[in-house]
């Protein structure tokens, strides 16, 4: 059993920042690539940032330069520091991980719970 558990969401004034965490747990094999997704209300869940093996990463253009996508492989944890929070970025984020689970051979996404985040005055 895998799971994702994400914390760090929040309300912030426009202008704050948040460092959202995602935790990875249970039976893993191998960690391929983590990221962040995310869904604001009557809106599509659109990718926000991705790290792959050994660090490179890809951000959507809508917060490049304001978030930053880290991870430690040996807590099995993905980062997103956002900084410079706009209200559009109202929305709950997902954490994503691309893994191998114990005994498995092929690799397959999980997503975590969610957790909301509030950019307001």
């Amino acid at each position: 059993q895998v799971q994702l558990a994400e914390s760090g969401g929040g309300l912030v004034q426009p202008g704050g920042s948040l460092r959202l965490s995602c935790a990875a747990s249970g039976s893993i094999s191998r960690i391929n690539d983590m990221g962040w997704y995310r869904q604001a209300p009557g809106k599509q869940r659109e990718l926000v940032a991705t790290i792959f093996t050994g660090g490179s990463t890809n951000y959507a253009d809508s917060v490049k330069g304001r978030c930053t996508i880290s991870r430690d492989d040996a807590k099995n944890t993905v980062y997103l520091q956002m900084n410079n929070l706009k209200p559009e970025d109202t929305a709950v984020y997902y954490c994503n991980a691309n893994l191998i689970p114990t005994g498995g051979i092929l690799r397959r996404a999980y997503w975590g719970q969610g957790t909301q985040v509030t950019v307001a005055s």
